[in-house]
């Protein structure tokens, strides 16, 4: 009786495999369980055996052919009484799989062999194999046939694992998730990276505290980075524009409105204070606090995450040194602040002594700035932060 072997589904999603050798030839007699091709998936090298003992007729594949899962593979004219019951044969034959390591979950044995497994009962990875790479043969089953073997015990249960869960972006976080992936994939970034020397800002917000504190305001360095930047854009102009979309106009702005990143119950939003050129030390900090105590509530003003023309994100509060920031669009420019360490340092003496540094990264829009603008640019605000007597020689 002649029959088609049809290629079986091997899993994990395969619809075709390269064969690569063929065992046999057509009017080779086979044996049940012989191997016959080898056929490469883009996961591993399955072995392919007959299901009868009988005479191969036809072979519908060449070596190097892809063979498609679902249609035949090659002709056999069966021997009588080999062919299979169709209620016992199993919907989707089972090729064995090479192993370079010897040792599967599944194991390793022939659809006939699998066949005399069931009926006995047996669990094949509880049996030891004895053929190539641990390969179960009938010969392996037979200790269980006769009786002369016991039935190997099952595995303990296993535990199942985590459960995966999915649910929909909304609301802010959907928002957010649109904006970064327009800007990332509209704006080419390029990040600068430098270390500010803090000991003496960070000296200088000490001794101001007490008086900030006084009127119920908590200052922090924020503030001065703040004043530090509306400072050295008024040099580096480019660092506060917009471009348009189809880069043909710049428009440089005349208020600075720096915008802080800011990590909320609802998502990220970036909430800006704005004319910061035009504000005191206590009214940026005044306002720092407002935005910041809003913002944990999440009850941040739609007005105060509109028109920001630069960013800052403080990440360093939570922890990371340097960072990769994507600017808020239409922005052109954003600042991550690392975590403040004390580290050693050479002072002019060349003396070593322990000084606060925090590692900043900036990102730019390279449509607008290049790298030498925004090294200067970086170069005097680190400068106003490192000796921050020197704003008040070009405050107003």
């Amino acid at each position: 009786m002649k029959t088609d072997f049809i290629l079986p589904d091997i899993g994990e999603g395969i619809v075709e495999c390269e064969l690569v050798e063929w065992h046999i030839q057509e009017g080779d007699k086979i044996q049940e369980d012989q191997p016959v091709a080898d056929v490469m998936t883009d996961k591993a090298l399955v072995e392919i055996t007959a299901m009868h003992t009988g005479t191969i007729t036809r072979l519908y594949c060449k070596k190097g052919d892809l063979a498609k899962v679902g249609q035949p593979l090659f002709e056999i004219d069966a021997e009588s009484g080999t062919e299979e019951n169709p209620e016992s044969q199993p919907p989707k034959p089972e090729p064995a799989v090479a192993s370079s390591s010897g040792s599967s979950e599944k194991a390793l044995a022939t659809p006939a062999v699998r066949r005399m497994a069931r009926e006995l009962d047996l669990d094949l990875t509880q049996v030891q194999g004895s053929g190539k790479e641990g390969r179960v043969l009938k010969e392996d089953l037979l200790p269980y046939q006769k009786g002369e073997a016991s039935q190997p015990s099952a595995p303990p249960t296993a535990v199942a694992g985590a459960q995966d869960r999915s649910e929909p972006l909304k609301g802010i976080k959907a928002a957010m998730a649109r904006q970064m992936q327009e800007a990332y994939s509209s704006i080419p970034h390029f990040t600068y990276a430098e270390e500010v020397d803090v000991t003496e800002l960070e000296a200088l917000r000490r001794q101001l505290k007490p008086d900030f504190e006084q009127a119920g305001l908590r200052l922090s360095l924020m503030p001065f980075m703040m004043k530090a930047i509306a400072l050295a854009v008024q040099q580096y102009p480019l660092l506060n524009s917009r471009v348009n979309a189809d880069c043909t106009e710049i428009t440089y702005l005349g208020d600075v409105n720096v915008g802080m990143a800011a990590d909320t119950p609802l998502g990220l939003l970036v909430p800006n204070v704005k004319q910061v050129q035009q504000k005191s030390l206590k009214e940026v900090t005044a306002e720092i606090n407002q935005l910041t105590e809003a913002a944990r509530q999440g009850k941040l003003p739609p007005d105060s995450m509109k028109k920001g023309t630069i960013s800052i994100s403080n990440i360093g509060v939570i922890g990371g040194t340097v960072a990769t920031p994507i600017i808020n669009k239409p922005e052109v420019a954003i600042v991550a602040l690392g975590r403040i360490q004390e580290l050693p340092r050479f002072n002019s003496r060349g003396e070593v002594e322990a000084r606060k540094i925090m590692q900043v990264s900036w990102s730019g829009d390279h449509r607008v700035i290049d790298g030498a603008t925004m090294a200067r640019f970086c170069n005097l605000w680190k400068s106003y932060l490192e000796q921050p007597g020197k704003m008040l020689v070009d405050l107003r």
